[in-house]
């Protein structure tokens, strides 16, 4: 993974929002807990401020194994997904001892990232930074639950990538002559 993205105005988010990226499983290349933190703050700066107070979030990055797990365990689906994402919200009240926000972690599949963006023939760096937007996203309240949802977060992804220099996931490159085909491939 390249490690030269682009990093807008994460510097003034990761003043005040702490965003940590562990390997627990997977091979994972070089450069891939940089692209993390990167795309990680990119999310975060459109919706947090320093009057909001300190926050913290972490990007887990695992293998399909410890993903299948967790999907089981807490979703009730045997079987990987690309992004999961689980919120917390352990501090009501950021500025009370000044305690930072909890917003949660965001945990990615390694296998299946690969497989998917190789499916869908994407660069894996953007198909990665996307997925960490994505579950960012998830964990400051939005979802795709609904239609109009769907497309309100979506058009936050594609905002968010622009500022990484990453095109827009949902439309993939037309065949000689044809229309752009819109795709979904987010989250589970």
């Amino acid at each position: 993974m390249s490690p030269d993205a682009p990093a807008g105005n994460a510097p003034a988010v990761a003043e005040f929002v702490e965003v940590t990226v562990s390997r627990e499983a997977g091979a994972w290349p070089d450069g891939a807990d940089a692209l993390a933190a990167r795309a990680a703050y990119a999310a975060l700066t459109p919706f947090w401020g320093p009057d909001d107070g300190p926050a913290e979030l972490s990007v887990v990055l695992a293998d399909d194994a410890l993903v299948q797990r967790l999907n089981r365990e807490y979703r009730g689906k045997d079987k990987p997904t690309n992004v999961l994402s689980f919120a917390l919200t352990e501090s009501e009240d950021p500025d009370q001892d000044g305690a930072p926000t909890i917003l949660g972690d965001v945990i990615l599949a390694h296998e299946t990232l690969v497989r998917e963006a190789a499916e869908q023939n994407k660069p894996l760096e953007s198909h990665f930074a996307h997925l960490v937007v994505h579950g960012v996203l998830h964990l400051l309240g939005y979802d795709h639950e609904e239609d109009a949802d769907a497309e309100e977060m979506e058009a936050l992804e594609v905002e968010v990538l622009a500022g990484l220099d990453i095109a827009n996931p949902y439309t993939t490159p037309p065949p000689a002559g044809g229309l752009p085909v819109q795709t979904r491939t987010a989250g589970p």
